[in-house]
């Protein structure tokens, strides 16, 4: 696994997306592989059908040597591949995951209908299903915040131990601070949000953060227990910072659809890259974080 994988989208290249996409590959020592999917021709004439697959091809052929033309402007020292596949673009994405230690891809903003009703929707459920953490990029980078910070949202459950060890290797990459963050629900009765329930759920964040600082000593934490909704309050943490990393799923407030609500909000809303970190990585092996491998020596040329 030493591909970062792009998704190219043939209609709308992201530039943000390719630029977080080709600087994370230098950073990681990975190649970039650039991938465009063109999807089947369905319920057409044949003789429309073949018109329509070739004004598809030329498409998709020309958004992937706009992208190679961009990552070369960049002048960044990254490996670069580009390929081109017939199929769904969801379907081609997630079999290439299946090999690639990162997947990078744009969002089309598009509405919570289109993307249930829509066929053209990849960001959300590439984020649900795909083997490897996936980012979506749909607003930029803070990087002239300083001094910069990635955030994790925690909630204790094996899936944001996992965010919480890629948070920690990537702010590690990034020379930035970690500001881990857990938001807990509005108490129903005023006397259940006592001193003591607000120690001991300051003892499960520090629990879910422990160790990490001795692997990665470079990396400042910060420790943030808040209340409200989680997307508001996460969004509301991430909203100057270079990345915000998830859990796929947790419990508590970050239960619900396959992705979980919180995750489904936050790629909607949050005003950065937003990393979703399923549980069956890596970064985690039967419940126990482990920590994630050296830099390998830099490899220049394409």
């Amino acid at each position: 696994m030493n591909d970062l994988l792009f998704g190219v989208d043939p209609k709308r290249p992201a530039v943000p997306a390719l630029a977080w996409a080709a600087a994370e590959a230098e950073r990681r020592r990975l190649r970039l592989r650039l991938v465009v999917a063109r999807p089947p021709v369905h319920d057409r004439l044949s003789y429309d059908a073949v018109g329509h697959g070739n004004a598809l091809r030329l498409r998709a052929e020309s958004a992937l040597a706009s992208v190679e033309d961009l990552v070369r402007e960049l002048r960044l020292d990254v490996r670069t591949s580009a390929e081109l596949m017939n199929g769904d673009p969801l379907g081609v994405l997630l079999d290439r995951a299946a090999d690639a230690t990162l997947v990078v891809v744009g969002s089309r903003h598009l509405g919570r209908a289109a993307e249930m009703l829509g066929g053209s929707s990849v960001a959300v459920p590439l984020a649900a299903h795909a083997p490897c953490p996936v980012v979506v990029v749909s607003a930029p980078e803070h990087t002239a915040v300083h001094p910069p910070t990635v955030v994790v949202g925690v909630d204790g459950s094996e899936d944001s131990r996992a965010a919480v060890a890629f948070a920690m290797e990537e702010a590690s990459l990034r020379e930035a601070r970690l500001r881990a963050v857990w938001v807990r629900p509005r108490p129903v009765l005023r006397h259940e949000d006592t001193g003591t329930g607000r120690a001991r759920w300051r003892r499960l964040l520090a629990e879910s953060v422990a160790g990490w600082a001795e692997r990665y000593p470079d990396v400042h934490v910060s420790e943030e227990v808040c209340r409200g909704h989680p997307v508001e309050q996460l969004a509301l943490a991430a909203q100057s910072s270079l990345a915000l990393v998830v859990g796929r799923t947790g419990r508590g407030g970050y239960t619900g659809m396959y992705i979980g609500s919180t995750v489904h909000g936050l790629l909607h809303h949050a005003a950065c890259p937003v990393i979703t970190v399923p549980s069956a990585t890596r970064y985690v092996s039967e419940g126990t974080a482990v920590p994630a491998r050296k830099p390998r020596s830099r490899t220049a040329g394409r």
